[in-house]
């Protein structure tokens, strides 16, 4: 599903309204930056989720085998599960946050929570965390080329540790890929999980609120093209009055 010349989503379970790929994947996008694009997390992974992800690249026009790199937000499995297969398939550079990069290298399921999350039913109980090379890791500030392109990754922690969003500043507009940092209407998720942190969210709402960006291009629910900032405003207004934002719908996020 193209959203600019630019930027596609090409993933995403039905409990995200696009059902272009399996449960319970999040939204899957792609960066074209013309000699090389990249895909911004791969979902779960599971089923023929990684087949269906290439149908729709295909779909648009789009050559598979120019997608050279991966990006990952966070080590949840429904943003990351999938990154052993999509490396296999396509021969990609798997990218991600330095404080994930160990937990997806060995597979620690009880460093990113699943062992809580298939107890909660989130997850079949079979289910397994296939670890996977990482190529490069990611700092705040750190620059990722695709193409002529360049993806910004901001440290935005809260919502679990090692969790980051992609800043990219494209020629048509200026895109922020949050993950699971910050949704829109400015809601976020707090899970009763252990690395999940109210302060470090606030912290990082601060951080994102004074970026300047036009597109809020979250992991689940609502993509906004324009106003996007107005979203993450929002939920820091709530977070600088010691409240908690609003809640994302717990039925559109594992």
């Amino acid at each position: 599903m193209r959203l600019t010349d630019e930027v596609y989503v090409v993933g995403g379970g039905t409990s995200n309204a696009f059902g272009l790929s399996n449960d319970p994947d999040c939204h899957v996008y792609l960066v074209d930056g013309g000699d090389e694009m990249a895909l911004i997390d791969c979902g779960i992974g599971q089923g023929d989720s990684i087949d269906r992800i290439v149908a729709n690249v295909r779909a648009e026009g789009l050559d598979p085998s120019r997608i050279t790199k991966l990006a990952l937000t966070h080590y949840h499995m429904d943003h990351a599960g999938g990154a052993a297969r999509v490396r296999e398939r396509l021969g990609v550079d798997v990218v991600v946050p330095v404080d994930a990069a160990e937990t997806l290298r060995t597979g620690d399921e009880r460093a990113v929570a699943l062992d809580a999350a298939k107890l909660a039913g989130l997850y079949p109980a079979d289910y397994r965390f296939e670890p996977v090379e990482v190529a490069v890791e990611v700092r705040d500030g750190d620059r990722v080329t695709v193409g002529r392109l360049e993806l910004e990754a901001i440290e935005t922690p809260g919502h679990c540790d090692g969790h980051v969003s992609y800043l990219l500043r494209g020629r048509e507009r200026t895109y922020l890929f949050s993950g699971d940092a910050v949704f829109s209407r400015g809601r976020v998720v707090m899970q009763t999980i252990h690395d999940c942190s109210i302060q470090k969210s606030a912290q990082s709402l601060a951080k994102l609120a004074r970026l300047e960006f036009d597109a809020l291009l979250p992991g689940h629910a609502a993509i906004c093209l324009d106003g996007g900032p107005r979203h993450v405003a929002l939920a820091h207004q709530v977070s600088q009055a010691l409240l908690v934002p609003d809640k994302l719908d717990p039925g559109l996020i594992p």
